[in-house]
């Protein structure tokens, strides 16, 4: 590992970017973008350091804990390319950028430039180097990246600096005036740490990294993901205390992984919604949920980072089956990030002007761009399901979401290809989703499911346009313009119209079940009182358009913003 800059460019081979622009990626392709991000790391990592050399510090300059994190690196290579690959680190990279240009807050400067020093004393545990540095200490912790938490007893709650030698894989922490003495915790790799001397027990002094176990499909493994609950930097920018996951928690994740990762196996390799969980590098469980978690979309809140590949935070969902689409889902957005880092793929003035089906706020070009090839990869997943539904319910639901997501990426695809900001990269990756796209379209799914999947889409862009949409401004060239008084409102229907109802009471109920007589009667009903209510009305303008279908009602679907109040008939 070196820091010095070589002018050699990356290109990625055609067959590889045409992988990744139908929405899928082998591992060779995910690889690639791998290798790609490690040295765009190592390449932000001078440009710290350069910023950081002058920084006054009461810790061990940077350019010793450097020293110390390459020799690591020169006598046992894999360890500190995982550490340099961990998500985390190119979490604090780019925060650490922020915060030397003054676009980001945290502690104290010094403090957070010292987590170099926690990488270089957890690469010289791992390698078995010897070292010393001083390091920052927060009420009594040092953490190790890709090892765990040392606590020392008694910490001081405030920050203090401590010392710490590494010497044959065993590390020694000492606070100043600490009347107990030093610490000392033997760290090995893929070995549990344990407590080497003293009086506390191991649980006392040391955290060690909490993993997700699984084994591949051909039987090989163990392999692991890191569950991080410990790393300062495993959130999208802010500095975070340690969360430690208690054990019932942290039995579950393992329980709902495993599950997750058998419904991804796939005997035909690597496509569109494919995820081998090798790729992924870390799980950040994001919040607290109960043991029972109530069901989607109530809890099913996932973030990633362009700075943070392989790495995702994820509030935990219902069930493995949620989990699992949601993996495709986050991975997809690390790909994506990862080629926006090698190619220029648009031109985006950052406006948040356009529709996305799976928000319900506008969003600028980038936002659309990253949210289609997400879902493309959500499509897929669900084709996959629908292919190997073992019963009529589960088709039934696997059909819905796999018509519902092809036919929102779609119309997405079509806004990227007219819109005109495309590079010839970017359109190059459009264009190869759009075909990926277009296939799926014609591949059939269950009736009921393909109607309610038209219906929601529908009843989405309705309720957008009359939440968004200021119905009284003329709609210029370059997109609508919005309602001042505009909020953001809870998709419910998403998730609602998944399933058909049994004994359908509600006006929404009514629609899913395919009365839109019914349906339309109930929103009147709910409109007598508030005639522009945008739940309602929405319903009803998509309930009307399903009962008498004609160009009245295409208009009235194309802008329905325009109708208000509701008129009579």
């Amino acid at each position: 590992m070196t820091s010095e800059q070589h002018l050699a460019p990356f290109r990625m081979p055609d067959r590889l970017f045409a992988e990744l622009a139908a929405g899928g990626g082998s591992a060779a392709a995910v690889a690639f973008l791998e290798r790609a991000e490690r040295a765009r790391r190592l390449l932000l990592l001078r440009t710290l350091l350069d910023d950081l050399a002058a920084l006054p510090t009461p810790l061990t300059p940077v350019a010793e804990a450097w020293r110390v994190l390459k020799e690591a690196a020169e006598t046992s290579p894999e360890p500190v390319e995982r550490l340099l690959l961990a998500p985390a680190t190119g979490g604090w990279i780019s925060h650490m950028l922020r915060r030397v240009h003054g676009t980001a807050t945290g502690p104290p400067l010094w403090v957070e430039a010292g987590h170099l020093s926690a990488l270089a004393l957890s690469a010289s545990v791992q390698a078995a180097t010897e070292a010393a540095l001083d390091v920052p200490l927060t009420g009594g912790r040092l953490h190790l990246p890709g090892l765990g938490m040392v606590r020392l007893p008694d910490g001081d709650d405030g920050l203090t600096v401590g010392r710490a030698t590494t010497t044959g894989g065993e590390l020694t922490v000492a606070a100043p005036g600490d009347a107990t003495g030093p610490v000392r915790v033997t760290c090995r790799p893929r070995r549990r740490p344990a407590d080497a001397d003293g009086t506390a027990t191991d649980a006392d002094v040391w955290l060690p990294l909490r993993t997700l176990t699984h084994t591949g499909p051909d039987g090989t493994g163990p392999f692991t993901v890191v569950l991080e609950d410990l790393d300062p930097y495993r959130d999208l920018d802010d500095h975070l205390p340690p969360a430690r996951l208690d054990d019932e928690e942290a039995r579950e994740w393992q329980r709902l992984f495993t599950e997750a990762v058998r419904l991804l196996a796939h005997p035909d390799g690597p496509g569109p919604g494919r995820v081998d969980p090798a790729m992924i590098r870390a799980i950040v469980p994001f919040g607290r949920t109960a043991v029972s978690p109530p069901p989607p979309p109530f809890v099913q809140v996932s973030a990633s980072s362009g700075d943070s590949f392989g790495g995702m935070l994820i509030v935990r969902p219902s069930s493995p089956l949620a989990l699992a689409e949601t993996l495709v889902h986050e991975l997809q957005h690390s790909k994506l990030a990862a080629l926006l880092h090698l190619f220029p793929l648009l031109e985006d003035d950052r406006a948040e002007r356009y529709y996305a089906p799976w928000r319900t706020d506008p969003r600028h070009l980038t936002g659309l761009l990253h949210g289609v090839y997400a879902f493309t990869g959500v499509a897929g997943f669900w084709r996959d399901r629908l292919a190997g539904a073992p019963d009529e319910r589960t088709a039934d639901t696997a059909g819905y979401h796999f018509a519902l997501r092809r036919l929102q990426s779609r119309l997405v695809v079509r806004t990227l290809l007219t819109e005109g900001r495309l590079t010839p990269q970017g359109r190059a990756l459009v264009s190869g989703l759009a075909r990926t796209l277009d296939g799926w379209l014609r591949e059939p799914v269950p009736d009921g499911a393909l109607t309610r999947a038209r219906t929601a889409a529908a009843l989405h862009r309705t309720e957008w346009r009359l939440r968004n949409v200021d119905p009284a401004a003329q709609t210029p060239s370059d997109g609508p313009r919005f309602r001042p008084d505009r909020t953001l409102w809870p998709d419910v229907r998403t998730h609602a119209f998944a399933t058909r109802p049994v004994a359908p009471r509600t006006a929404d109920e009514h629609l899913a079940a395919g009365d839109a007589a019914a349906a339309l009667a109930g929103y009147a009903e709910q409109l007598a009182a508030d005639p522009a209510e945008p739940h309602a009305l929405a319903g009803w303008i998509v309930a009307r358009a399903a009962r008498d279908p004609g160009r009245a009602t295409r208009r009235m679907l194309a802008r329905p913003e325009l109708l208000q109040p509701l008129p009579s008939g």
